[in-house]
């Protein structure tokens, strides 16, 4: 079995579950075609088979993998359609919230942005993919909550986990730490001058880049091995 490991913030023993997987398949541990046995993802993560059932029923109800009776499950990634419907959604919830963050957000909301931006920054200068994607989240995540969506940011953050099981942004993919972290300067730079149509234009022209190149990398069939030996393709 691939080596997995309990989120120690979840909410549940079902959510640990459901993020242990995905973290799992975005690490290349899971990889698709392969089929899993429940019991023993239950053994893994030491935990009983309920809360490892009701976990894998809402991944399997997002569309993250397909459960077969008395089988196990299978991954499911998502394709270049999926992908395009994804970022439609996040053009129609995110530059929107982006203009309200802008200005309607509270000095201390719009401090912690920066924080976040300063973080990503840092983290791209050293090359930390692991202190970076946190950073990433967590901006996108405050501008919405500063926009005063906190509905529209639980939704955000379970379509993001859908497009994070393609892996992370890498040079090989197009883009860089420091050139993602580029297209989320501007958004914050307007955000903090309370200019919301900037604030707005700018998110939209960041998610616009990273439809189009996450996209096109799966129509090219753009693909690196992952462990396991399976092949995958990047995201971006």
């Amino acid at each position: 079995m691939p080596e997995l490991a309990l989120p120690p913030d979840a909410h549940s023993l079902a959510d640990a579950v459901a993020r242990a997987v995905r973290d799992g398949v975005a690490a290349g541990e899971l990889v698709p075609g392969t089929t899993y046995s429940v019991y023993q993802l239950a053994d893994l993560l030491g935990v009983s088979r309920s809360p490892a059932r009701e976990g894998l029923l809402r991944l399997a109800e997002a569309g993250l993998i397909e459960i077969h009776r008395n089988r196990g499950f299978r991954v499911l990634l998502p394709g270049p359609h999926d992908i395009e419907e994804i970022v439609e959604i996040r053009l129609a919830l995110e530059p929107p919230a982006a203009r309200h963050a802008a200005e309607r957000g509270t000095d201390e909301q719009h401090r912690t942005i920066r924080s976040a931006l300063e973080t990503m920054a840092a983290a791209a200068g050293r090359g930390d993919d692991a202190s970076f994607w946190p950073a990433d989240r967590a901006l996108h995540d405050l501008l919405l909550r500063a926009s005063g969506r906190h509905r529209t940011a639980a939704i955000v953050e379970r379509l993001r986990t859908t497009t994070a099981l393609l892996g992370p942004p890498t040079t090989a993919s197009g883009r860089t730490l420091p050139e993602i972290h580029a297209e989320h300067e501007p958004v914050v730079t307007a955000v903090l001058a309370r200019d919301g149509a900037a604030a707005e234009a700018a998110m939209r022209t960041h998610l616009e880049a990273t439809r189009d190149l996450l996209v096109g990398n799966l129509l090219r069939g753009s693909l690196a091995v992952a462990p396991g030996g399976v092949d995958r393709p990047r995201a971006g």
